[in-house]
């Protein structure tokens, strides 16, 4: 395994484990803020079971985040010397100011758990309140890092490679932060949700039919579903930014080929590379086009005029993205189905079983489709480690060690997951805390 195949595996290892703790720091608080809010204003202590519950969860996976999040700020630095002498001076700044979220929402994280009996009950939920603005804020400025190797700007370099004038705020005034953060802190906001809703949906289906249960769907779907209706709109505001900037990775989307107007938009099926052509898929006319300026005549650029050694992995991102559009497009599906039901008869839905095992079966998609749309992302953007600038080949290490790296990594994040479940499932089945505090 060369040094590149192996740091590129591990980064994408190590951001496949992160990226779930991250999601979870973002959307598992909004509803722990929900469902204490809810106790405070009904004094019904399901509503502090779930919230009781819901903390002791957050309290585990912010720990672990912090570990996963940790060993990728290492790997950074060792696996990609030459990323991090040219991002340093006008990334750093990023990343410091989500440092300070970070420990602003560990912090308070502190405060939330060992505050039950030492806080008032309305500063006890202002805690919560914080640790929620300031878990989705720490995953809205790392993504401005993310935004600026899509779109790097606000710099200058000479002629041997060196930065030599930044503007570290430049990423933050442009389009392109903007729609990442807003549709990745959505998926945030939809995929944790969901998974809650299917656990508690779960328990309903075995017999656990109680106010508990039942307010843990209704508050997680509630969220969910706001986020999955919104999703498609962050999508289209993506898909128009990346039609703008990267043509290549819109191609690839697509798998298109040739340079259209009218240009279809392919569902399933699989671009041969070889051949320039997609097999067995699904064509909507004059759909990508539609996708790319809401006009169905617009010229889109194929990727038969891109050169050859600018293509990303065609194949492994048409099929990530239609991954990604897929579950995002069941999870609205679900959602609209249940608070369809909900509003014509009300928490009678619970009764039937097909709606409990398809919010069920709905459970991982959210965390699927975040997943496949960082690979969207990131296989898109290749052969770039920063677009345009420096080449992904160019930044890895010269070190032949990084295999033995990756094996150590790999075991750690293994390791992790192993303790993640195994504390999860003890959180699960102590009984449910209703005292209060």
């Amino acid at each position: 395994m060369s040094p590149l195949v192996a740091a590129r595996a591990q980064m994408g290892i190590s951001l496949v484990f992160h990226i779930v703790f991250a999601a979870i720091g973002i959307g598992l608080p909004l509803l722990l803020v929900i469902a204490e809010g809810m106790y405070l204003r009904t004094r019904q202590t399901h509503y502090l079971a779930l919230t009781r519950k819901w903390a002791k969860a957050t309290g585990l996976l912010f720990a672990v985040g912090a570990v996963s999040g940790t060993a990728l700020s290492f790997e950074l630095g060792l696996l990609w010397p030459k990323y991090i002498q040219i991002a340093g001076a006008v990334a750093g700044p990023a990343f410091g100011l989500e440092g300070f979220a970070f420990f602003i929402e560990a912090i308070f994280i502190g405060l939330y758990l060992h505050g039950w009996d030492r806080l008032s009950p309305r500063a006890h939920w202002l805690c919560g309140i914080v640790i929620a603005i300031s878990g989705a804020a720490s995953g809205i400025l790392v993504l401005a890092v993310n935004a600026w190797m899509q779109l790097p700007i606000g710099f200058t370099m000479d002629a041997t490679g060196r930065v030599t004038s930044t503007d570290p705020a430049a990423i933050f005034k442009t389009y392109a932060w903007v729609a990442m953060s807003l549709h990745s802190t959505l998926a945030c906001y939809s995929s944790v949700p969901f998974a809650v809703a299917a656990i508690y949906a779960m328990g309903w289906l075995r017999g656990r039919r109680d106010a508990y249960h039942r307010s843990g769907i209704v508050i997680a779907l509630a969220v969910g579903g706001v986020a999955a209706v919104l999703q498609p709109m962050a999508g289209d505001a993506i898909a128009k930014f990346v039609y703008q900037t990267q043509p290549a990775k819109f191609a690839g989307m697509e798998g298109e080929f040739k340079t259209l107007r009218y240009a279809p938009l392919h569902i399933g099926g699989f671009p041969d590379v070889n051949s320039r052509r997609d097999v067995d898929d699904i064509e909507i006319p004059g759909g990508l086009s539609f996708l790319a300026t809401h006009h169905f005549d617009a010229l889109v650029k194929g990727l038969d005029d891109i050169p050859r050694q600018d293509w990303p992995d065609v194949p492994a991102e048409h099929f990530a993205f239609d991954v990604m559009v897929g579950c995002g497009t069941l999870l609205l599906f679900v959602s609209t189905i249940f608070w369809g039901w909900w509003w014509r008869h009300g928490s009678g839905i619970l009764a039937h079983r097909w709606m409990l095992w398809m919010i069920v079966l709905a459970g991982p998609l959210g965390f699927i489709a975040m997943e496949a749309g960082w690979f969207v992302t990131e296989l898109g953007r290749q052969p770039w480690v920063i677009n345009g600038v420096l080449r992904t080949a160019d930044a890895v290490t010269p070190n032949q060690n990084v295999p033995i790296f990756f094996f150590g990594f790999f075991l750690l994040y293994l390791l992790l997951a192993i303790v993640v479940v195994a504390l999860l499932r003890h959180i699960g089945n102590l009984p449910a805390e209703t005292h209060s505090p």
